[in-house]
């Protein structure tokens, strides 16, 4: 009995020991539990952050301050750093837009009231002046922008000032380049004055703006090149605007710092182009901007203005042309040329969506050219590139006389064909380089005209900077005292137009100026002068 009973045990004991143990069953379970608990954590996790209210933001060790101690460590700031910190988040936004210390930014700098011409010595004395001051009746950063905004009058008082002396040969301010250039006006607010944007919109709505790549001065007019940047397609614009950018003097990143925009000029491209004709072989057609580009689409003299192997010039207005790649449709620069005439004021003075108003001209009370005629008048004329001058001519007592007022138009002429003194050579080749991001060319027979002609009272009267092209002349302007290719440059607007007849002779290698006649719009002339003519 007792042998039987001991090897029943021993059969129990080895059964149990086949039976697997119910921690290990425990342990083996409870491992895809334990992932599968994670998961739905992390989905809740991603869920609640979704979950968020909108304004939400993530604490951090800067954020946990209080905000009186930031408004105390932003006390130390100058203008340049207040402005920055302001765009790192909302909180300083807030904070960086503190009227208390724009105020006491402004009265250190501009001595505004008694109680603010010194700068408190410590931060909790600057904490208690605050306090005992009011800001209740001025909106938030009202301090920042009257800073700004008396920067700005500071800096417009000093160019004002410098832009009271004349060329006496050009008639035109004499220190116009000095305030727009980058490196002279340093020495007045520490920075570029102006600069010049352009802003197109495809028929989308989309937006682009480029910044200017380079300018070339001459001595009465500035030519400015966009051509960094991926433009949009040309058949594409929809409008074109140009703006001059003052820039406020702070020590900031470029793409924040704070500034004004002037409009000075805004083009539909569709209105310019929609009846537009031009050219198709030998066949005269109307097409759009969108076919304009290729080689076998060339808009009509009063559009194209010159061309090489690569890129057609098309003039728009303004003095604001558009360089397009031949083979596609696509822009490969723009360039716009400016006369110094009120171009300072034009820059800075109009607003965003506005240009600036030109003072309207007190007529004289003793003019007595309606009846004897123009007297008194000067021209100054240069023909230029944008590495060289061509030609540059000044021309005094010019006169008209009542009879020569012929289709709405009155003749000055300046250089006679009959007198040959008068004729004058030209400098060089007649072309006009351009640069495009990629690449550069140059545009035979074009250049970059600027005329300005003052009145009897030596007052700029009518001021043109525009790019011009050279034709070949017909047989009914070529004079018969040279013996030489003649060719044409013409110009013209609602104010006047300019003729001038240019031979090249073979034996100097040389163009001449033989011809050179403005016509001034009557209507002009009674707009100016306030009288019929």
């Amino acid at each position: 009995m007792a042998t039987g009973s001991r090897r029943q045990s021993s059969r129990l004991a080895t059964n149990a020991k086949q039976v697997p143990l119910p921690q290990k069953n425990a342990t083996t379970l409870s491992q895809p539990t334990d992932k599968l608990t994670s998961q739905v954590s992390k989905k809740s996790a991603r869920h609640a952050e979704r979950a968020k209210p909108a304004g939400y933001t993530r604490k951090t060790h800067i954020t946990r301050v209080p905000s009186e101690i930031l408004l105390k460590i932003l006390g130390y700031l100058d203008a340049s750093s207040l402005y920055s910190m302001g765009y790192v988040n909302k909180l300083f936004y807030q904070l960086a837009n503190n009227n208390g210390m724009w105020r006491q930014i402004y009265s250190a700098k501009y001595g505004e009231g008694k109680k603010w011409k010194d700068k408190p010595e410590t931060t909790d004395e600057l904490v208690e002046k605050l306090r005992a001051m009011d800001f209740k009746d001025r909106p938030e950063g009202y301090w920042r922008g009257l800073y700004f905004r008396t920067i700005a009058g500071h800096n417009q008082t000093k160019w004002k000032k410098m832009l009271r002396a004349i060329n006496p040969y050009t008639g035109l301010p004499s220190h116009t380049e000095r305030v727009l250039r980058l490196e002279t006006f340093y020495s007045v607010c520490g920075q570029q004055c102006v600069s010049w944007e352009i802003t197109v919109v495809d028929q989308s709505g989309c937006e682009w703006t480029f910044e200017q790549s380079h300018a070339y001065f001459s001595d009465s007019s500035v030519t400015i090149f966009w051509s960094r940047g991926s433009w949009p397609s040309f058949g594409q614009l929809s409008t074109l605007l140009l703006h001059g950018v003052k820039n406020v003097p702070l020590r900031c990143s470029k793409t924040i710092k704070p500034g004004w925009r002037s409009l000075m000029a805004q083009l539909e491209i569709d209105s310019i182009f929609k009846s537009c004709q031009v050219i198709d072989g030998d066949k005269k057609t109307s097409k759009s901007s969108q076919d304009i580009g290729g080689d076998n689409s060339i808009p009509i003299s009063s559009q194209l203005i010159g061309q090489d192997g690569l890129v057609n010039l098309l003039l728009l207005s303004h003095g604001i042309t558009i360089g397009i790649w031949r083979r596609q449709a696509s822009i490969a620069f723009v360039m716009a040329t400016f006369n110094y005439h009120m171009l300072v004021e034009k820059s800075l003075l109009g607003s965003s969506a506005c240009p600036y108003s030109i003072p309207e001209h007190a007529a004289p009370f003793d003019d007595v050219d309606p009846i004897y005629g123009l007297h008194g008048y000067r021209l100054h004329i240069t023909l230029h590139n944008t590495v060289t001058e061509i030609m540059s001519g000044h021309f005094s007592q010019l006169i008209s006389q009542k009879s020569q007022i012929r289709e709405g138009f009155i003749q000055l002429s300046v250089i006679s064909r009959s007198s040959q003194s008068q004729h004058a050579p030209l400098s060089g080749m007649v072309s006009l380089p351009w640069r495009s991001d990629v690449l550069e060319g140059s545009m035979e027979n074009c250049c970059v005209m600027s005329l300005t002609l003052l009145d009897e009272s030596q007052e700029p009267f009518w001021c043109v900077s525009t790019p011009v092209s050279m034709v070949v002349a017909n047989e009914e302007t070529v004079s018969y005292d040279y013996q030489g290719q003649h060719f044409l440059i013409t110009y013209q607007d609602v104010e006047g137009k300019v003729q001038m007849d240019v031979v090249w002779l073979e034996e100097p290698g040389q163009f001449f100026l033989i011809n050179l006649v403005v016509y001034i719009s009557t209507a002009k002339l009674r707009q100016h002068f306030g009288r019929t003519y």
